[in-house]
């Protein structure tokens, strides 16, 4: 009887073993980037229609997108997909939406008739209301987020929804070392009122976030291997002791310490943009492809490894890719129509590791390919998972072997 129970035993750790290991190798890599999601912007003349970017963006396994408006065409598009929609207030709507009627009418023509075929997640009230050259709308900011939101309690979407903004990084007057991130005065009112808004409503900080920006205009100061995620000594935070290998983490945690300075420790962060230029004029330095796949590779790793932030380490939290296309009547200088993964015909701009699936199975292993150091991280968890089992299969075997 004892041996019956001992082959038992060790046929049912077996069959833990291999379900792990099947759990490992298709369902965690899947689950793993759920916290992935790219900008979808449409200031091009030659970008595809919104029916062929929804293939592209399936074919890639990208379960979320954030567009900058609520084109029609792409909320149409987009039902009864498995792809959750960021949509976004246009900056120059928030005056008039302050107005509760008015903004009960946006979200009764603009969202509800495609909710909930069309996967609506968040609605973002306008993108950087503050930068260093204008900040004329962002009195209207909290006012019209409560508009929308009481809105979408009204027509019983807030359940689904959420209401938030991004923001540039130029609300922050200190973010260096990240222990000192604070707002700035001028903003800090609004920021107070912004961050009230936002818990109450259990909803995400968004900031956007770009390395690139910080790494032009200091080159010679700044270590591209830090702003790249590449291997580097990193810097520590003399306060804090925390050590940082890349500058975005420690962006998103000056952000942090910015919100706990005005009481605000609970309130989760998410990226809604970053990424890298591919080309850009001869005074904007480190605009290359070589670059950019660098910086997003690296980042897509990240974003597999669930990684949190060395403040909050345990935390993953969602990052938006800029962006999908080179988009190219953005004005400004070069680097703004090169920040897409693709070109407007569908090729790679570069190659990330992002593999596009022909097939309609949903097989996780094609989101991304394992030919980066992801492959590593990936196979030294299978390596630990084999060792911890074996450990677990041995000490079963004494213990089962024991005389009574």
């Amino acid at each position: 009887m004892s041996k019956m129970f001992s082959r038992i035993a060790m046929t049912n750790s077996i069959a833990l073993l291999l379900f792990y290991l099947t759990f490992l190798e298709h369902g965690l890599l899947f689950q793993r980037v759920s916290s992935l999601g790219i900008n979808y912007g449409q200031v091009g003349d030659n970008l595809p229609p919104p029916d062929k970017v929804l293939q592209l963006l399936s074919s890639l396994h990208i379960n979320k997108t954030r567009i900058y408006d609520t084109n029609p065409q792409v909320l149409t598009s987009f039902a009864n997909s498995n792809i959750e929609l960021f949509v976004t207030v246009e900056n120059e709507m928030l005056p008039s939406l302050v107005d509760p009627q008015q903004a009960l009418q946006w979200v009764t023509s603009r969202i509800k008739p495609y909710f909930p075929a069309t996967k609506i997640g968040g609605i973002a009230v306008g993108n950087e209301l503050y930068t260093d050259d204008d900040s004329s709308l962002i009195g209207y900011l909290v006012p019209a987020m409560i508009s929308i939101h009481g809105a979408l309690v009204q027509t019983g979407l807030d359940k689904y929804i959420q209401v938030s903004t991004p923001n540039s990084l130029s609300v922050l007057q200190e973010s260096y070392p990240p222990s000192a991130g604070c707002f700035r005065p001028e903003v800090a009112g609004v920021m107070t009122q912004l961050l009230i808004f936002l818990r109450s409503t259990k909803s995400p900080f968004w900031i956007n976030a770009y390395p690139y920006f910080a790494y032009k205009d200091s080159p010679t100061k700044i270590p591209l291997d830090y702003v790249l995620f590449n291997p580097n000594p990193g810097m520590v935070d003399p306060y804090t002791k925390y050590h940082y290998d890349n500058m975005l983490y420690a962006q998103v945690d000056a952000v942090i310490f910015a919100m706990a300075r005005l009481g605000f420790k609970d309130i989760e962060v998410g990226v809604s943009e970053t990424g890298w230029p591919s080309k850009g004029d001869g005074d904007e330095v480190g605009a290359t492809v070589a670059n950019a796949a660098v910086y997003n590779k690296n980042l897509l790793r990240r974003q597999l490894e669930n990684e949190g932030t060395p403040l909050r380490p345990n935390m993953s939290f969602d990052v938006y890719l800029f962006a999908l296309f080179n988009e190219d009547l953005k004005p400004g200088p070069t680097s703004e129509r090169n920040y897409g993964l693709y070109q407007p015909d569908e090729t790679m701009a570069y190659n990330v590791g992002l593999l596009s699936s022909s097939s309609s199975t949903t097989s996780s292993t094609s989101i991304i390919s394992l030919t980066s150091s992801a492959s590593t991280a990936i196979k030294k968890g299978k390596q630990r998972l084999v060792y911890c089992t074996c450990v677990y299969l041995l000490a079963i075997q004494m213990l089962i072997r024991r005389p009574y």
